[in-house]
């Protein structure tokens, strides 16, 4: 089996760690993964901040570096939901409809890859985890559980649910910035009902969510890991 691997702006440019535990992953399951170098940016910025005109030129690129037939895999469910709902509507109409479609048939979030192809991580660990559902991951991709099933497959880890797992963290890309005070006090929210539960660390398929509840965390004195699923399966 082959798959491409999208990066992701976030990762490439700030935790290079969780594309490359992502790819460790796939290799270990048995797959064959390229990296296109042409890749860039999926073109959600632009897309969410209302300027589809720019999006769609930085789309493009991603159209050209994943081009074929071979599944992409997003280690982000945020990105991988621009692609397979964004990219539909961002291209109707234009000449990349076609390609935009194909993509957006192939593309799958990190987890939702490994359960939809069954690979095996032979991932084990130690401790406790709690998982926070992100909410393009929960709201645009309709999913919830292939996270939590990659994570409870994880031998010796403990698994914790903790409470409003399913209430937005207060990132949401330029929410963060237009919102700041909303923004931040659902992130320290979400901080402090991960640390009620006692587990070791809180446990993400989006790095967005991540590093911004992590954020809030240092910020107001919560005592918190967090990681990023690939990074918890690649040991």
């Amino acid at each position: 089996m082959r798959a491409m691997l999208m990066r992701t702006c976030l990762s490439d440019v700030m935790a290079p760690s969780v594309w490359r535990a992502t790819r460790t992953v796939l290799e270990r399951a048995g797959v064959e993964v390229s990296v296109p170098r042409r890749q860039t940016c999926c073109g959600q910025p632009g897309w969410s901040s209302g300027h589809p005109d720019q999006a769609r030129r930085v789309a493009r690129t991603a159209l050209a570096a994943f081009a074929g037939d071979d599944p992409v895999v997003v280690p982000s469910g945020s990105c991988a939901a621009m692609v397979r709902h964004g990219y539909p509507e961002l291209f109707a109409g234009q000449p990349e409809e076609e390609a935009a479609l194909a993509m957006a048939g192939r593309t799958r979030e990190f987890t939702q890859f490994l359960a939809e192809h069954g690979l095996d991580t032979g991932a084990r660990g130690s401790g406790s985890a709690t998982y926070h559902d992100s909410c393009h991951m929960l709201r645009l991709l309709g999913e919830r559980e292939s996270g939590r099933a990659a994570l409870r497959a994880v031998e010796g880890v403990e698994l914790r649910e903790m409470e409003a797992t399913d209430v937005c963290c207060g990132f949401g890309g330029t929410f963060s910035v237009n919102f700041p005070e909303v923004s931040g006090r659902l992130g320290e929210e979400k901080a402090r009902h991960a640390a009620a539960t006692g587990a070791d660390e809180l446990i993400a398929c989006d790095l967005s969510c991540l590093m911004h509840i992590a954020g809030r965390a240092r910020r107001t004195g919560v005592p918190l890991r967090v990681r990023h699923i690939a990074e918890v399966l690649a040991g």
